[in-house]
């Protein structure tokens, strides 16, 4: 099942045949308290859809913005299986997997971006995935440093296998091209007091460590979709992207010194965002929205009995 999040700049008649459409006026009518208190024209009321998707007894949730195609090679992947695993720990850039050109993912550290890797094991092991990234051909997903450098010079990925990170291995990944099972749904938030261009990387480096708790890994695929950018301010994008910039190692490293192994989904990600609140990263706003779309998540899966 498709389902589309209309805004406030979505015409009110629109429809696509096979797609469950959302306008505003529908989205009011939905029995989920996150609706009325997220923002409108902004990125987190996607949010909107995958309650929707919840509540209609989803297992397995792809999301994705209106600028991509899916291409022939789009769809389902197991999420359990022998996979090509890459141990060590740091910051990974797995876009030098898929491709021999300079280029990195948006919310990749910039002071990691010219730095050599360091070796990493390689090996087949049977794991469970809780997440999987693909890729984009056409435009794929940088920071508007890389836009304002090469403009909008085409990149071309190997169509190779997916490769999975072990633990303590991270990649920013977005939320464009992206598979999440139904155990990690919860993980599927994103924050709505932070910038547009923040909000999704936040979400994923949170992500993380919460994931390799609970035994799951973060796996990257070739591309399945065609990026066809909707037109954009790069300088604009930059001011969105300048926490980016500023936070994304403090914010794994807070994540990662939050996450007790021990505790449910929803305590890992609520003392996540407490210490992103103590580090100034996140307002009070987040800690309260938070809050309520993990009971909103809880009542969208009774709402099919899952």
């Amino acid at each position: 099942q498709v389902v589309v999040v209309g805004d406030k700049k979505t015409p009110a008649n629109w429809k696509c045949a096979g797609v469950t459409y959302l306008s505003p006026s529908d989205q009011e009518k939905l029995e989920f308290r996150l609706i009325r208190r997220l923002p409108w024209n902004h990125y987190s009321r996607k949010m909107v859809g995958y309650l929707y998707a919840i509540s209609q007894g989803a297992t397995v949730i792809a999301t994705t913005d209106d600028d991509n195609i899916p291409l022939k090679a789009w769809g389902y992947h197991p999420f359990h299986g022998e996979f090509e695993t890459l141990f060590g720990s740091g910051f990974i850039n797995i876009y030098n997997y898929f491709t021999e050109e300079f280029i990195w993912p948006r919310g990749y550290p910039l002071r990691h971006i010219t730095e050599e890797e360091h070796s990493l094991r390689r090996e087949f092991t049977e794991c469970k995935v809780g997440v999987w990234q693909f890729l984009a051909k056409g435009e794929p997903d940088v920071d508007a440093i890389y836009r304002l450098l090469f403009k909008s010079k085409p990149v071309h990925f190997h169509e190779r296998k997916p490769v999975v990170l072990g633990e303590g291995l991270v990649c920013p990944f977005n939320s464009q091209n992206t598979l999440f099972r139904k155990e990690t749904f919860p993980l599927l938030y994103l924050p709505a007091s932070v910038t547009f261009r923040f909000t999704d990387i936040l979400g994923g480096y949170v992500a993380q460590p919460i994931l390799w708790s609970l035994g799951y890994r973060l796996g990257f695929g070739p591309a399945t979709t065609l990026h066809e950018r909707n037109p954009h301010d790069c300088l604009i994008d930059f001011e969105s992207e300048i926490p980016l910039y500023l936070y994304a190692e403090k914010v794994v490293e807070i994540a990662q010194k939050s996450v007790s192994r021990g505790s449910a989904i929803e305590e890992k990600m609520r003392a996540v965002y407490q210490g992103l609140y103590n580090n100034n990263i996140v307002s009070p706003q987040e800690l309260s929205l938070l809050n309520t779309w993990l009971e909103d998540v809880s009542h969208a899966a009774e709402m099919r009995g899952l």
